[in-house]
């Protein structure tokens, strides 16, 4: 079962990177009031945000305690995990967790989908706001970290890819019940259109 995931996950990373009109573009949009460092950053987040809600929004409801071997996170605990990390982290540099946010047992609360997605989305607003308000200032902080030290720079940086990880995870989880990322999809419905439009040659 975890070489059937391992190899989902390959299949996840190497299919073609869609076209971004149709999703969230902050590389064409802008991330307004926030520039350098910390805007390469939100810009990874809210693509992540607008990626993890339309996935978690084409997962069946009854697929979100599904998951493809009993010692790994469901769907629900996934997406809760990600949402937690994004609860929790950023206090690191400076944003506090939602007031009654409790890490432990947090990715096991629920596996109502709405509930789910709402919190996902929250989660990713509180990483943005977090983001935002951080000073450039702050980025080369020094803090603990794992027994040795790190930046706030390197906690920005942790975070994104944490998400990216659990993304990858869950586009995995998708293909394997037989659900088309919804970005892939829409790359595969502007190809057929291309395609149907293109003049026929004798």
């Amino acid at each position: 079962m975890k070489g059937i995931l391992w190899v989902l996950c390959l299949l996840a990373l190497v299919l073609p990177v869609s076209d971004l009109n149709a999703q969230v573009n902050p590389y064409k949009d802008g991330t307004p009031g926030v520039s350098g460092y910390r805007s390469e950053v939100l810009a990874e987040v809210m693509i992540q945000e607008d990626k993890f809600a339309r996935l978690a929004e084409a997962v069946p409801a009854d697929k979100y305690t599904w998951r493809p071997a009993p010692d790994v996170r469901s769907f629900a605990e996934v997406f809760l995990h990600v949402s937690a990390a994004n609860y929790n982290l950023y206090k690191l540099v400076g944003t506090p967790s939602p007031t009654g946010f409790e890490v432990k047992g947090f990715e096991k609360s629920t596996t109502d989908k709405a509930k789910v997605i709402a919190t996902l989305k929250d989660s990713f607003a509180h990483a943005r706001k977090a983001i935002t308000a951080m000073p450039d200032a702050d980025l080369d902080k020094s803090l603990d970290w794992f027994g040795g030290k790190n930046t706030e720079r390197g906690v920005l940086l942790f975070v994104t890819r944490h998400a990216a990880e659990h993304l990858g995870q869950s586009i995995a989880y998708a293909r394997f019940i037989g659900v088309v990322p919804p970005w892939t999809e829409d790359a595969q419905k502007q190809q057929k259109q291309k395609t149907e439009a293109a003049p026929k040659t004798k």
